[in-house]
């Protein structure tokens, strides 16, 4: 019978200072499963040396593959890249700075073969060294995504797990363009059970993410995995015509009985501007999930490849 083999998909984007870090801690651990592993490190279009440090450790050894795009893709069309290239029986997707940290893979391992779950998925307990703007907009995302969505994101999820390789096809085989992993995660389904650990610091480098750009995939994820901000656009117009109504009849009651005149020109400014910001609100979400429509109707491709091993 043949070893079974752990493809550990690693997503790097200007990283030269954790690849090798991450490499050599990852090993430490390879002597608790008894199982082969394979690194698929993915370079998102880095202008660092992350693409001459992969070519040597791939030169170096024989179980370390990557593709390196054609430009900076982003993160999640690199978590797709890396499960399209790994080959194993099982499949784990880490950070490459050990914020995902290694010491649970053997853990992870067990858990799938022994207690008969298809994922093991991580959480943390804490978000300890996080900036606290961050930490509260992250929390306030979790609850809006799951009160509005049918497909349940966990509080702190990370993007760390452990999968079989069936969980992993179908995760493949969900080729939409405008992705969002974390939602695909759970809407696969597949048994999962959760491990929770301390928020760790990065061991080298700076983190790529910066609060805007966590803003803009935090409405990604909204607007992947629910339709309610349609649904609200779609009540404002409803609850503001019928404001609209009972103004106006106001209006009419109080020139009939008491004969005033509609005075107040500001206050009708004021009310036209609060009027044209809505309807501009509702249009623009409106036009988000078209040109969400129009990107997966384009089939561009999610990623290009500019080198392979």
């Amino acid at each position: 019978m043949s070893q079974e083999t752990i493809s550990l998909v690693v997503p790097c984007y200007n990283e030269e200072a954790t690849i090798e870090i991450f490499y050599h801690e990852v090993l430490k651990y390879e002597k608790q499963m008894p199982a082969q592993l394979e690194f698929c490190f993915v370079d998102d279009g880095s202008s660092d040396r992350t693409i001459a440090i992969l070519r040597k450790l791939a030169a170096q050894d024989a179980r370390v593959h990557y593709v390196s795009f054609s430009r900076n893709f982003g993160k999640e069309a690199g978590l797709y890249a890396g499960l399209e290239l790994s080959t194993g029986d099982y499949v784990a997707t880490m950070d490459v700075d050990l914020q995902d940290p290694p010491y649970l893979l053997p853990e992870m391992y067990r858990i799938v073969k022994e207690e008969g779950y298809d994922c093991v998925a991580t959480k943390r307990s804490t978000r300890k060294g996080e900036p606290v703007v961050r930490s509260f907009f992250a929390r306030m995302f979790y609850r809006i995504i799951n009160r509005m969505s049918d497909t349940e994101i966990v509080d702190g999820a990370r993007d760390y797990r452990f999968m079989s390789r069936q969980m992993v096809n179908a995760i493949i085989e969900d080729g939409e363009y405008n992705r969002f992993s974390k939602g695909i995660f759970s809407w696969v389904g597949f048994n999962t059970k959760w491990l929770s650990y301390e928020n760790i610091e990065r061991s080298a480098g700076q983190t790529k993410w910066s609060f805007w750009g966590l803003f803009k995939y935090s409405i990604e994820g909204i607007l992947a995995y629910s339709t309610v901000p349609l649904y609200i656009s779609s009540f404002i117009g409803v609850a503001l015509f019928i404001l609209s109504i009972i103004a106006f009849i106001f209006i009419i009651i109080k020139k009939l009985v008491w004969g005033d005149p509609v005075q107040g020109w500001a206050s009708m400014v004021c009310i036209l501007l609060f009027l044209g910001g809505i309807i501009l609100l509702c249009l623009g979400i409106i036009g988000l999930y078209v040109s969400k429509i129009y990107l997966e109707t384009k089939k561009r491709q999610i990623y290009i490849v500019k080198e392979k091993k």
